[in-house]
């Protein structure tokens, strides 16, 4: 079997005195898709961020397999200086800083890059806009072409169609899905209903962690694995019971 891109072993993590993850244990294999569900204040954005690297635990342990600037994330909420001086077409291309080299040589299959995920994020015709003239969603789609423009081993996003129109939302996780037959993807959500048809397995995040073999999940089996989230229906929802979770 292979080893796990990244390993999580029986962590901890506190701020200050308060308890937010508890003997979390967590493995992620190269093309997983997974997506991380949990309540308000559950300890989901702490997660991520131990696996990124940007917090560290009191316990336990997060092991990678590969270099940590091979990840690509984007964050919840990120805040912009409407008056930068910078344009969609130079914001997505400075995802590739840990990618191509900048080189002479480089320079036409940079731009290539730098065209192709503008197309895939619908952006094309805004390469020229400055940033802070752009709609909530279209900087959003800004920010997720920058994120997967470098190819990076790992993609992490923290509830991506924050301010996504109902149009493009369908299209980020047709083209996540996409995405994933190249590059691992851990998925924040608070819509089940929403990524279940995208996601492969689902973590449910309460201060511990249950990791669900299936996309499918009930509201049955999410109070068993104490997690209150509300399962909103786009369609039909599946009903699908496994009779045990797995730590993994």
């Amino acid at each position: 079997m292979k080893a796990p891109l990244v390993s999580i072993k029986n962590m901890d993590f506190a701020y200050q005195k308060h308890l937010v993850l508890s003997d979390v244990s967590l493995s992620v294999f190269e093309g997983d898709f997974i997506g991380i569900i949990g309540p308000n204040g559950g300890g989901k954005t702490t997660l991520i961020k131990a696996i990124l690297g940007l917090l560290k635990p009191q316990k336990g342990t997060v092991e990678h397999a590969f270099d940590k600037s091979e990840i690509g994330y984007l964050p919840q909420g990120i805040q912009v200086d409407e008056d930068f001086p910078i344009t969609v077409r130079e914001v997505i291309a400075s995802g590739l800083e840990h990618g191509l080299k900048i080189e002479f040589r480089k320079a036409r299959e940079r731009h290539q890059k730098v065209e192709e995920a503008m197309e895939r994020v619908g952006l094309s015709a805004l390469r020229t806009r400055p940033i802070g003239e752009l709609s909530g969603g279209e900087f959003q789609r800004t920010m997720l072409a920058r994120a997967f423009i470098s190819s990076p081993r790992l993609l992490v996003l923290d509830e991506p169609d924050t301010h996504v129109d109902n149009k493009f939302e369908t299209e980020l996780y047709s083209l996540l899905k996409e995405l994933n037959e190249k590059i691992t993807i851990l998925l924040v959500s608070h819509d089940i209903g929403t990524i279940s048809p995208y996601i492969k397995t689902i973590a449910c995040v309460n201060r511990d962690l249950h990791y669900h073999t299936s996309n499918e999940i009930s509201e049955e089996q999410l109070k068993v694995y104490n997690c209150p989230i509300e399962i909103i229906t786009h369609g039909t929802v599946p009903h699908r019971v496994i009779k045990e979770h797995i730590h993994r």
